[in-house]
């Protein structure tokens, strides 16, 4: 197969995809892939192999097809296919929650010197990066990622990106708990869908309903957290978007607990808990079994609170999540604390403060936990998060964060 049949080919394919005709569409890119004698070609058609599996939730392929893309890339000696090969790579395993292994990726593709087409990556390098520090609960770094991928989505006008990156942000205010701004960039996102959006796939208006009922759900609008969620999962059946779907279970399942419905909540957290371990979303595993644990502590059931929080334990630090671990050692103290066994309730303790210390989840101004209650906070321009009544009250004369970290260990 010629270059000009092959681009023919990956055309159909296209739009076969874009008609919801998912698996002949795959079928059309695979054909190509085995039959095509141009390199570029097959470099192409295994960047289509790759988007599709990944809104599927077939991750492994999706990384399968990363690997060998990469490969072609070598084979054509050209610097934007390999950064965009890369990308592709770091992405995969973002999906799969190998964090560590998306950071260095995604720094591979930061450092190598392409054309200016690898530089419009960049923003979309800046993201994965940020999504990795998140998912390590490295909430300045992934903070600082998400405002560069900000300015290279304004520099190049790349209102897709922006959208996206508008949803990530949404998701670190969710987990740093400003509710208003956990709200305020999904509905930015939504904005941006409403605009621009006309010819995009539906999966940005999906992702930015999804964002804005997870942070309704924060803030107790319950009814509208459902009507946002109930959207974003009738976008995802329509287009077998199996992640999205894992996603809106798990907030069906919040909400119905938030309600205090733990018999509609359990079967909920269950059928998310299916899809996030057949794709392999082990963060979206954790996220449920902390959901269940809740449930059986509101209903009582501490042995069986004890062991789906003993799972998520092993899954959040598989993983490197440490709010995951941090919410672990909570519930647990809670637990302990009813139970009174104090050498239990020491250890979940002493491992909370160590969380927080660790992530930093205290205003460096107050000294006041962030994260513990819904607070509005303002990040400086080195991203370091503060209090936004203390930064109104005292001003800022630089970061005190970045003061104490410069100073030298043998002169404190």
């Amino acid at each position: 197969m010629g270059q000009d049949q092959t681009k023919q080919q990956i055309q159909k394919g296209l739009q076969l995809y874009q008609s919801n005709q998912t698996e002949k569409a795959l079928q059309v890119w695979t054909k190509v892939l085995e039959k095509t004698t141009d390199a570029a070609g097959r470099f192409r058609v295994l960047g289509c192999l790759i988007t599709a599996h990944s809104e599927m939730g077939r991750y492994k392929d999706m990384l399968k097809f990363a690997v060998i893309q990469i490969d072609t890339a070598r084979e054509l000696e050209d610097p934007d296919f390999l950064t965009e090969s890369y990308l592709n790579l770091a992405r995969s395993n973002e999906k799969l929650c190998e964090f560590q292994k998306t950071i260095s990726y995604c720094k591979t593709c930061l450092n190598m010197q392409g054309t200016s087409v690898s530089l419009q990556l960049n923003g979309q390098v800046s993201l994965s990066l940020g999504n990795a520090y998140l998912g390590l609960s490295v909430f300045q770094k992934a903070l600082e990622c998400f405002e560069k991928a900000l300015r290279y989505a304004h520099n190049n006008d790349d209102k897709m990106l922006e959208c996206r990156v508008c949803c990530s942000l949404g998701g670190l205010y969710t987990q740093l708990k400003d509710f208003e701004k956990a709200l305020f960039f999904p509905c930015k996102a939504a904005e941006l869908v409403n605009d621009y959006g006309k010819g995009w796939s539906l999966k940005y208006r999906a992702m930015s309903q999804y964002h804005m009922a997870v942070a309704y759900r924060k803030l107790a609008r319950l009814t509208d957290a459902m009507e946002c969620c109930e959207e974003s999962m009738k976008i995802a059946l329509q287009h077998g978007d199996r992640p999205l779907q894992a996603l809106c279970l798990l907030c069906f399942a919040d909400i119905h607990r938030s309600h205090g419905d733990i018999e509609k909540a359990i079967p909920r957290y269950d059928s998310s808990m299916s899809i996030m371990t057949e794709i392999g979303n082990r963060l979206g595993q954790t996220q449920v079994l902390l959901g269940v644990a809740k449930c059986w502590l509101h209903q009582k059931e501490m042995d069986k609170a004890l062991d789906g929080l003993q799972k998520a334990q092993e899954l959040a630090e598989e993983i490197g999540n440490k709010l995951s671990l941090l919410k672990v050692h909570c519930l647990s103290e809670i637990i302990y604390r009813t139970r009174q066994q104090q050498r239990e309730l020491r250890t979940h303790v002493v491992r909370f403060h160590e969380c927080v210390e660790e992530m930093e989840l205290y205003c460096g101004m107050c000294g006041e936990s962030i994260g513990e209650k819904n607070c509005q906070l303002q990040a400086l321009p080195c991203s370091h998060v503060f209090h936004l009544r203390c930064l109104q009250t005292n001003g800022s004369r630089g970061c005190p964060n970045c003061r104490r970290s410069s100073v030298k260990p043998g002169f404190v």
